[in-house]
């Protein structure tokens, strides 16, 4: 396979990857990067709960498009809200954040999953687009927003209604798991 090739049959996963790196340019190029922190957390969310939920949702958007896990949002929420406050807040930012994912990842890379020219790729895609509701809902309950698996599903070519509802399916047992554990955490440590 020739560069020229190469170049065009995967210009749609170096675009994405461009966009990644300029994003991840702009988080710690800049001061964004300290608002990714319990503390500006705590204080948005005290100050004002619209804005501050606002900015969290925000905040968890950005940090999934960037690869920051949505585990730590979590916990920021759980520790700030507690265990029900949190859990709530937090199914909200991830379905947002995991939306918008999708829509931005799919608008820069289309399919380009389906353009790995790969058998494991295929066999792969072949299984999600067989069952995709199925598929990523368990996706969802074992790797939550993991913003690897955000991206993947947004290039393989699922439709965004199946990939919406299973993300809303599979996100709250995963989301309740947490809660309890950094609640726990909260209060093993009296975190206030």
């Amino acid at each position: 396979m020739n560069s020229d090739n190469f170049l065009y049959r995967y210009r749609r996963l170096l675009a994405v990857l461009l966009l990644l790196a300029v994003l991840f340019a702009v988080v710690h190029g800049t001061t964004l990067h300290d608002d990714f922190s319990l503390a500006f957390l705590r204080h948005q969310l005290a100050d004002n709960q619209w804005s501050g939920l606002a900015i969290f949702v925000l905040l968890f958007v950005i940090g999934n498009l960037v690869q920051i896990p949505g585990w730590l949002f979590l916990a920021a929420a759980v520790l700030i809200l507690g265990r029900l406050g949190g859990a709530v807040v937090t199914y909200i930012a991830a379905s947002t954040s995991c939306a918008f994912t999708f829509v931005t990842v799919r608008w820069v890379g289309g399919d380009a999953m389906r353009q790995i020219n790969s058998p494991i790729a295929t066999k792969l895609l072949t299984q999600l687009h067989a069952h995709p509701i199925r598929n990523i809902v368990l996706l969802r309950t074992l790797f939550q927003t993991l913003p690897a698996l955000n991206y993947a599903l947004a290039m393989s070519g699922i439709r965004f209604g199946p990939y919406m509802l299973a993300t809303l399916l599979g996100l709250p047992l995963p989301i309740a798991v947490y809660c309890l554990f950094f609640d726990a955490l909260r209060l093993i440590f009296n975190i206030a």
